[in-house]
């Protein structure tokens, strides 16, 4: 986690959208935990709380964005190929894409805060070809939220919060 304070202290805002945007996309960047040293760091005064949110939020969408093309290019094609290997079948498929136009949306807002599903939704709805716009509109509300909740975790408890050992740290909070 100390790497991740490294890279944000080191490169800034272009750091914060950079890993963000790629966390999004499906490489293992742990967004929760990014969020909140952004807010730390913000906190203490080396980010500013407004610019902060407003590249990370920028950074969710452009993740968001660029998983949702390539599941619209890339997504069925892949899954009628290669499903069979992961026990998605093409009854499967189309069950997952009725789900998805039923409850796509709530799931786009929704889903940020499951980690892993998060990324699934975004090839989702890529996929079963959900309106450019609905979309940027549901996942914008999720990231603007997500962004802000974690954020301010770290802003108002990052003290508290010892991000090398993350896990340690946070059920240190509920027992001190």
């Amino acid at each position: 986690m100390a790497f991740l304070q490294d890279i944000v202290i080191q490169y800034g805002y272009i750091g914060i959208f950079l890993c963000l945007t790629l966390g999004i996309i499906g490489l293992p960047v742990p967004d929760e935990i990014l969020m909140m040293i952004v807010g730390y760091l913000s906190s203490i005064g080396l980010l500013h709380f407004p610019v902060s949110l407003v590249i990370s939020v920028l950074g969710a969408m452009s993740g968001m964005l660029c998983s949702y093309f390539l599941g619209r290019k890339f997504g069925k094609p892949l899954l009628r190929k290669y499903g069979k290997w992961v026990r998605l079948t093409t009854k499967r498929i189309e069950k997952t894409e009725n789900w998805f136009e039923r409850y796509g949306p709530w799931a786009i807002c929704i889903g940020y805060y499951i980690p892993g599903f998060r990324h699934l939704t975004c090839y989702l709805a890529g996929m079963s070809a959900m309106n450019p716009r609905k979309y940027i509109l549901f996942s914008g509300l999720g990231a603007l939220c997500w962004c802000a909740i974690f954020i301010s975790i770290g802003y108002f408890l990052g003290g508290y919060i010892d991000f090398s050992d993350y896990h340690g740290s946070i059920l240190g909070l509920f027992h001190s």
